[in-house]
């Protein structure tokens, strides 16, 4: 049954687009091939599609499985999932099986199948004897999950803030084509929060994120889009005056400043084309080597979303004023004070944490809120009215306690809440860092 629902099919050729050329930023012909497949997997392959690839050669497609059918058959996200695992691990071992005995047959395809032939044709003009052979390593057969219904979602939510970024960007001098670089990140997932502790839609790591923004129990200033877009513009200005490209600075945004300039010196060039081909640093991996072609092909499909995705509705554009909180207040008196109902307050404050939205925590004293066009006014009037007994000098203190899930270390919960796993181990007396599936543990404040 599962298997009459699934299909496999070849890869189609994308349509063609114009290129801006008034782009600040450089696209290498180097990199054409890498900048295609990111293309389609942007706007081609859907969530329910996997591509299966050669991570050095992306333009060697072995198969494209379809998980549309099981989805239109009645199958739960959950089961799809499930499903989706244990088929795309047998897909992989498939196409290593072929190339392993296209490797045996060497170069006579006479005795080839159908499927065994198409592979053959992928490496018909490679002059190298062990292609196949190398092609067949573990870490050179990948899947690639499309991202084209994402990706038009995050084109849509982009037109809420991206008049402000790009606003921003403009101050700092920056090529606004940068403020696309969250369609990469996130698609525009404000609630984006990855397993290793990023958060928002430029995915601040907590320690980088403390270098510009506050990210504490009761304010994560990385969730919010306009604040974070303010320290991404920073970070990367900072990326481009060390290394003095584009390309370098916006790969440093994902392998690092020191990892770029490690590159860069062992390399010997600062060509993002060359570094690609010839950095083989230990955590220059598939991610970092693909960053900056991603980057092109998301600006790319942005650019001209219509040829690709046809009408979107974007979101009506952010239409806000900014209050200054004095005092510590509560999340509740906040919403009365701007006349706002507290859904609409805590979707235009996503950097204030559960915590204070539900009362535990408050506001802290200092904060900058966004409330609705108009509203500053009627704040002002009626903060300066409110009652002593409403005003707070110091913020509640309240503790985060996080069970442990399967697959989780002391060093991931840590990275996941902004704080050293030192500071777990001590709050919770662990020995030797050891963690355990179930178990509760108390998180201090960062």
């Amino acid at each position: 049954m599962l298997g009459t629902l699934l299909c496999v099919k070849s890869v189609g050729a994308a349509a063609p687009t114009e290129r801006d050329e008034s782009s600040h930023v450089p696209v290498p012909v180097g990199l054409k091939t890498q900048v295609k497949f990111w293309r389609d997997v942007f706007a081609t392959y859907s969530t329910r599609e996997v591509v299966i690839h050669d991570t050095e050669h992306l333009d060697r497609v072995y198969a494209v499985l379809d998980f549309r059918p099981l989805a239109e058959g009645g199958m739960s996200d959950a089961e799809i999932a499930a499903y989706a695992r244990t088929k795309v691990e047998s897909e992989k071992e498939r196409v290593r099986a072929i190339l392993m005995r296209l490797h045996q047959l060497g170069s006579d395809p006479a005795q080839l199948n159908d499927e065994e032939r198409k592979i053959w044709a992928l490496f018909r003009n490679v002059k190298e004897p062990s292609a196949f052979l190398s092609a067949a390593a573990e870490d050179r057969i990948r899947a690639q999950t499309g991202l084209r219904d994402r990706f038009a979602a995050g084109v849509e939510v982009s037109r809420r803030y991206l008049p402000e970024m790009e606003a921003i960007f403009r101050r700092e001098g920056l090529p606004i084509e940068l403020t696309r670089l969250p369609l990469v990140e996130s698609c525009f997932n404000v609630h984006a929060y990855s397993k290793v502790g990023a958060a928002g839609i430029w995915q601040f790591m907590p320690g980088t994120g403390r270098l510009y923004m506050q990210v504490n129990d009761a304010v994560d200033e990385r969730r919010d889009p306009i604040m974070s877009t303010q320290a991404a513009a920073y970070h990367l200005k900072r990326n481009y005056e060390v290394l003095g490209t584009w390309p370098l600075a916006i790969t440093a945004y994902n392998h690092g400043r020191a990892g770029v300039t490690r590159a860069v010196s062992q390399v010997g060039s600062t060509d993002i084309v060359e570094i690609i081909r010839r950095y083989h640093g230990p955590s220059f991996k598939f991610a970092s080597r693909n960053f900056y072609a991603e980057f092109l092909a998301a600006l790319e499909v942005e650019r001209h979303f219509s040829d690709y995705f046809g009408d979107l509705r974007g979101h009506p554009p952010l239409r806000t004023e900014t209050v200054h909180v004095t005092d510590y207040i509560s999340f509740q008196t906040l919403a009365r004070l701007t006349g706002s109902d507290a859904d609409t307050l805590a979707d235009l404050n996503p950097a204030l944490s559960r915590e204070v939205l539900a009362g535990k925590m408050y506001v802290p004293k200092g904060y900058r809120a966004r409330v609705p066009e108009g509203a500053a006014d009627t704040f002002e009037v009626r903060y300066a009215s409110l009652p002593a007994q409403q005003k707070y000098n110091r913020q509640r203190s309240v503790s985060v306690t996080h069970r442990v899930k399967r697959g989780q270390t002391l060093a991931t919960i840590a990275r996941h809440y902004g704080v050293t796993p030192t500071a777990i181990e001590r709050r919770n007396k662990l020995r030797k860092g050891q963690v355990r599936v179930g178990q509760s543990l108390v998180i201090p404040s960062g």
